[in-house]
């Protein structure tokens, strides 16, 4: 037997969003059909795989009917017992979707947010109908370009009567970490509010030496 064959006991698992990648990439549209999970689930078996990982979307199409997602469920759940894989890991798609363009539990619509716990709950479930152990929160769109659009002043009504923070995206930058920390930023609830200007203390004036006093004299 070749060493390097991969056997069940070396614990391999794949995600469905890996084997079944169709080929998109930022410069191009997908260049490869949509793989059926259960051919996926059959041929990793065949390889010597132990396990696979998913989205909810990886196998359930966005939006499916309660009826449509019971039945593909219990089809990948057969070829599940029929291949002997198991599922260790499930995770939620929270970024493909056009709704998440500004984020999902950091999203500025607060429907949007509340969709995001309703899917995120609906595919803990599916998890734990598939046996498994292991849940990871990842948003995908929860990132810099979610932090940079937010104005943390405008959430909390204490906050708009003091200086917002310093944005926690310049640290990482240069130019944006020295501008950050000469120009402090101003929310819109503080900027038309006139800054008094400090008073410049007024010149100490020191009595001469009374040697200096004399000379000059």
């Amino acid at each position: 037997m070749d060493a390097f064959a991969p056997q069940k006991q070396d614990l391999f698992t794949f995600g469905l969003w890996t084997v079944g990648n169709p080929g998109r990439d930022p410069f191009g549209e997908p260049v490869r059909p949509v793989q059926d999970p259960n051919h996926l689930v059959r041929k990793l078996a065949e390889c010597g795989a132990y396990g696979v990982n998913l989205h909810d979307n990886d196998l359930l199409p966005f939006g499916c009917s309660a009826q449509e997602r019971d039945r593909i469920v219990r089809e990948f759940q057969r070829t599940l017992k029929d291949t002997g894989l198991v599922v260790p890991m499930a995770t939620t798609n929270l970024f493909t979707h056009p709704a998440f363009k500004d984020g999902a539990f950091s999203s500025n619509d607060p429907k949007v947010r509340a969709f995001a716990l309703q899917k995120t709950m609906a595919a803990i479930d599916l998890g734990v109908e598939l046996g498994t152990k292991i849940y990871v929160f990842w948003g995908g769109r929860e990132g810099t370009e979610a932090d940079a659009c937010r104005d943390p002043c405008r959430g909390s009504p204490s906050r708009r009567r003091r200086r917002c923070p310093k944005p926690t995206w310049s640290r990482s930058v240069p130019w944006l970490r020295s501008r950050a920390t000469s120009e402090p930023r101003r929310c819109a609830a503080t900027a038309a509010r006139p800054v008094a200007t400090p008073r410049r203390p007024a010149p100490v004036r020191r009595a001469m030496p009374m040697a200096s006093v004399r000379r000059a004299s």
